[in-house]
């Protein structure tokens, strides 16, 4: 398993947990999305520090534009990397198919060229710590905050069972000091072998493990529902495959089978919220 990037807060993103149904961002942070996307594409780079973790070797890049610094990760890993398909085009699908299905769990990214390669660039974001330092420290979820916490696991094992991530691991999982989840690193994603059409990651017959499903939003179903190629290809343009996109709406059949059998199981009113 590989090693993930830490995640340092810089207080840009994040601010307030009244927000909607299940979109770990506010509205006002939403609607600032397209403004950091820009920035991130276009702002001058004024220094760079490598990470030196992680197989993808990511370089901290740290840019300017006008009155506004930030900072963001870049990566460009491609092809078979210790056992592994890496590729930088999957943490851009990522975060546009999160903004498709309205998650708003995973930062801005964009493509951008640094030292003369393409690779991707995510906003380097607010967090707390990391799942693995809360299981480190031994630490359990406030009970104000339970309810929601679980929600938003169950959202990650379906975000990851329809994108095919096969990496998510406790360290790309971080948490906001408001317990919100923001979930990084998906250079590990939307596998198109047949493995990972004929099951899912998750769920009674899970790839990975037979971790359940156990809720999920109304919205959210009804968002999975509403996928096709066209809405996907729109989405992600040029950083996925048609054999890929294919793969997600096989994904998308067998997660609505998955939740179609819970509801029988526990009750609609049960699961679905």
């Amino acid at each position: 398993m590989k090693k993930n990037i830490s995640v340092v807060i810089v207080g840009l993103l994040l601010i307030s947990s009244e927000h909607g149904l299940f979109s770990q961002f506010t509205s006002e942070e939403i609607a600032q999305q397209a403004k950091w996307e820009e920035f991130l594409q276009t702002a001058e780079i004024i220094k760079s520090e490598d990470i030196g973790e992680g197989v993808t070797k990511p370089y901290r890049l740290y840019m300017k534009e006008g009155d506004i610094e930030h900072s963001g990760c870049w990566k460009n890993p491609s092809g078979m990397q210790k056992g592994y398909l890496e590729g930088w085009q999957y943490e851009i699908a990522a975060y546009e198919m999160d903004k498709l299905l309205g998650l708003h769990m995973v930062p801005p990214t964009v493509e951008r060229e640094f030292n003369g390669k393409k690779g991707s660039l995510q906003l380097w974001v607010t967090s707390e710590m990391s799942d693995l330092d809360r299981m480190e420290k031994g630490m359990g979820i406030p009970k104000t905050y339970v309810v929601k916490w679980n929600r938003r696991k169950y959202l990650t094992r379906a975000f990851d069972c329809l994108i095919a991530n096969e990496d998510r691991t406790q360290q790309n999982i971080r948490y906001t000091k408001d317990w919100r989840t923001l979930l990084i690193d998906h250079s590990r994603s939307f596998r198109a072998k047949r493995r990972y059409t004929r099951n899912l990651l998750y769920g009674k017959n899970g790839i990975k493990e037979k971790k359940l499903i156990r809720m999920l939003p109304r919205e959210f179903n009804e968002k999975i529902k509403s996928l096709n190629f066209e809405s996907i290809k729109e989405a992600v343009g040029p950083y996925l495959t048609d054999k890929e996109i294919q793969a997600v709406l096989k994904r998308k059949e067998l997660l609505l089978k998955e939740i179609k059998d819970m509801i029988k199981e526990v009750g609609e009113d049960k699961f679905l919220y």
